[in-house]
């Protein structure tokens, strides 16, 4: 109630990157105060022990956590696990720094709940990340998702190399390792969901010989044709499980006038615009699977019944990031608690 009557309302009067820099300087501070931390955990906690499971010979006290894209540089982690998420995805992060993109580069879709971003991976670079993160203790799950610097000259054979630095620098500090195969490794804009570009960089992050889980994440665009190949690819070479799904560049049954939209320009739509079809790519995901290999859901998870939905299409486990912004930090406990009544 006081997100959604206070904070929102002063949040929205914001720029959405100002608004999400502001969430992060509060949320940095809980980080590094035990005091706060413990203040924060006493409202908004609310863990059920019935909702714990157990992945990748990972402990999950509750299936809800949170996705990459809210802390690119892992400076919120123990204010997130106070806030009572299960886990915690923190990147993307890169080889090398970026600045990302030209300002403005987030927009909200208020009548679609939804946004738009075109950050362009702004991040510290993985050494820097990886070394914070060397000095945080966590008592759940840490994911890290690389992705290739956003540089349009590292492609080819560089591009790969780009992916293999994160990779092994995310090594030495993740319970599971994402990698996200939906952004550029060209200056053509071709991405690593080309089969071939992704057989290459599988085969040059051997994921099979090392004990770090390693997941690959989807982009909602992604057809069920497309998508059976790529786990075909993906199965060959050892993953061991999936995120489903990243963003969409398309701009399909919104509400938000379409003069506006055109203002915003190009970007990445999150939030509960995409939730149908990130509920149909996780549907096929899990019949490509049959069921075998651990699912992760996100894509336009606000409400205790989105949660539930991605349940019943395959996901095992969730994410939230884009619900955030329009539900709040409640947002988390509202789901556990509609997942811990369920019959």
């Amino acid at each position: 109630m006081l997100y959604q009557h206070i904070l929102k309302p002063l949040l929205f009067k914001k720029d959405a990157e100002e608004a999400h820099e502001f969430a992060i300087k509060w949320a940095s501070r809980t980080n590094n105060s035990l005091l706060l931390q413990k203040l924060v955990q006493t409202f908004f906690d609310g863990n059920n022990p019935e909702l714990a499971q157990e992945f990748f010979g990972l402990t999950f006290p509750n299936p809800v956590g949170l996705a990459a894209g809210f802390d690119k540089n892992g400076v919120t982690p123990k204010a997130m696990q106070a806030l009572g998420f299960g886990f915690i995805e923190v990147g993307s992060i890169t080889a090398k720094a970026s600045s990302g993109n030209p300002k403005p580069r987030a927009f909200r879709l208020p009548q679609d709940r939804s946004l738009i971003n075109r950050m362009g991976l702004n991040n510290e670079g993985a050494d820097v990340v990886i070394e914070r993160l060397k000095k945080t203790n966590l008592k759940i799950p840490l994911g890290i998702n690389i992705a290739k610097t956003n540089d349009m000259s590292i492609h080819g054979d560089a591009a790969i190399e780009d992916y293999v630095y994160s990779y092994n620098k995310a090594l030495e500090v993740a319970d599971y390792v994402t990698v996200n195969i939906s952004c550029p490794n060209t200056g053509e804009g071709k991405t690593f969901e080309d089969p071939d570009a992704l057989n290459a960089l599988l085969i040059a992050l051997k994921p099979s010989e090392n004990d770090t889980p390693t997941l690959v994440k989807f982009s909602v665009d992604t057809d069920k044709k497309t998508l059976q190949k790529l786990v075909e690819i993906c199965e060959e070479k050892g993953i061991d499980g999936y995120v489903a799904t990243n963003t969409s560049s398309k701009r399909e049954n919104l509400q938000t006038p379409t003069s506006v939209l055109k203002e915003i320009g190009n970007g990445g739509l999150s939030g509960s615009a995409i939730k149908n079809k990130s509920t149909q790519v996780i549907t096929w995901l899990f019949e490509v699977l049959e069921g075998n290999k651990p699912i992760i859901g996100v894509g336009g998870i606000d409400s205790a019944e989105a949660a539930l939905s991605k349940i019943e299409a395959g996901a095992n486990l969730l994410q939230v990031y884009s619900g955030l912004v329009y539900k709040g930090p409640e947002l988390v406990k509202q789901i556990k608690s509609g997942l811990g009544n369920q019959p």
